[in-house]
């Protein structure tokens, strides 16, 4: 059974509950590998695996506190619009996805939600916070933690 540790080989789907798919591993020729607890899954998505075993099937539905997080308005972020012509940028287009500095001198990508000739709104959050999410899994091998580098005769 799947647990902290365990390496698992999967394929999954992410769709929103619309049915529209955002994610699919069943394009590659192999399953995905990944080792639950490695950070490659969101949290909520490891949990609706753990106890699952090879040849298992799921579909879990994730409320946005168990996904990609709920939407938040303080991540909405207005800027003067002379600030990108000024830098060479131009004037951005509503839905442009543009990356930006942070304090730390890391980088967050932004979607433009609204232009005028004075204000530019930024929108911070990941493009799926607020939206409920439809996991969908099948699991062909798993083993278990600590036996990844073990070769049976």
């Amino acid at each position: 059974r799947i647990a902290q540790g365990s390496q698992v080989a999967l394929h999954f789907s992410v769709a929103l509950e619309n049915g529209v798919e955002i994610d699919n591993t069943r394009s590659h020729p192999e399953p995905v590998n990944l080792v639950i607890g490695d950070g490659n899954l969101l949290e909520g998505f490891e949990k609706s695996l753990l106890g699952l075993r090879a040849g298992d099937r799921r579909t879990v539905h994730l409320p946005p506190e168990d996904a990609f997080g709920p939407w938040n308005p303080d991540n909405v972020q207005l800027f003067d619009t002379v600030q990108f012509v000024k830098t060479g940028e131009g004037r951005p287009e509503v839905g442009t996805m543009m990356e930006f500095q942070d304090k730390g001198g890391g980088t967050l990508a932004g979607v433009v939600k609204s232009v005028n000739d004075d204000v530019t709104e930024v929108d911070f959050n990941h493009p799926l916070a607020g939206k409920n999410i439809t996991f969908e899994v099948e699991i062909f091998k798993v083993t278990p933690a600590g036996q990844q580098g073990i070769k049976l005769m």
